[in-house]
């Protein structure tokens, strides 16, 4: 069977839509004038999307594992935060290139400044033993499930 080649400019369905999507969110953000995103430092800059800040979650046994890739974030600028036994908030900053290096730019798609996203959890989950590493951009977060007891107890009479 013959192997068909796409052509490089090949997108999928999935990537139109999340291209529309992201244009939405610019749009809108436009409208509202950079309400909510830090003043004047914000406005004109486009809202990060959450498929910005994409995850990998995997229940593994008797932890939740959490990926999140955050390329050119310094580990200073990461922040992971316990909601409540079901959600984990990720938060991170990238700033800028100095102004003389951002002004010749044909194209500028990369997104400086803060993102954030709540992640939802397989199974619930305690702070305790919880341990994250941050390493060549990728954040890493190890959560241990919380121990519940299976079965049902029956009375004997």
């Amino acid at each position: 069977m013959a192997r068909i080649e796409r052509a490089p400019y090949y997108r999928s369905i999935w990537q139109e839509f999340d291209d529309l999507m992201a244009e939405m969110e610019n749009r809108f953000q436009s409208l509202l004038g950079g309400i909510g995103l830090g003043g004047e430092e914000a406005r004109g800059r486009a809202l990060p999307a959450a498929r910005d800040l994409r995850v990998d979650i995997r229940d593994h046994e008797d932890e939740v594992i959490i990926v999140a890739d955050l390329p050119g974030v310094e580990k200073e600028n990461v922040s992971v935060r316990l909601i409540d036994p079901r959600h984990l908030e990720i938060t991170s900053r990238r700033t800028d290139e100095t102004e003389e290096e951002s002004q010749d730019f044909f194209v500028r798609e990369r997104i400086y400044g803060q993102m954030s996203r709540t992640v939802p959890l397989p199974a619930e989950v305690t702070e305790d033993g919880a341990r994250a590493s941050f390493k060549n951009g990728v954040l890493e977060v190890r959560l241990k499930k919380v121990a519940r007891e299976t079965g049902t107890s029956i009375p004997v009479d």
